[in-house]
């Protein structure tokens, strides 16, 4: 289980990150609509949600659920893609000590949901799929290709 969900997240990691290198630093504030995020907001997102779900809710290294990352010091292709890793590898590092029973345990999380560790984990991949869905749309509205899965 702990391998497929590797291999899995580091996929979709993987398109991601070709995703938001298609996008110019000039691109970053681009949104679709008027109330709608920005490339540059939903790529924090995905690295705070990730921080949240993992640091927050599984592992309670945080007290509470992270604000999210300061915009204006990740205002760059080069300095979200950063961020991205920076959690990321803190995720993998907690991967990496669990075993499959450990996935597979019944966690509840502060905000009250009960599940397996896996699946939580899982949610937070499906999260990342989702908004890089996003992204690559996006791309498509500035007449460009997204990714292709």
């Amino acid at each position: 289980m702990r391998d497929v969900l590797l291999s899995t997240w580091a996929q979709v990691r993987a398109g991601l990150l070709t995703t938001l290198e298609k996008f110019s630093n000039e691109e970053l504030s681009f949104r679709p609509v008027a109330k709608g995020y920005s490339v540059h907001e939903i790529a924090l997102h995905i690295a705070n949600e990730e921080d949240g779900e993992v640091r927050f809710g599984l592992t309670r290294e945080l007290p509470e659920f992270p604000g999210g990352f300061d915009a204006e010091r990740y205002n760059t292709t080069s300095t979200i893609v950063g961020v991205l890793d920076e959690v990321h590898q803190r995720t993998l590092a907690y991967l990496d000590d669990l075993t499959d029973d450990d996935l597979g345990e019944m966690v509840e999380t502060p905000w009250g949901a009960k599940s397996r560790r896996a699946e939580l984990l899982s949610h937070v991949i499906e999260h990342e799929i989702h908004h890089r869905g996003e992204l690559s749309l996006m791309l498509g509205l500035l007449g460009r290709e997204g990714f292709d899965a």
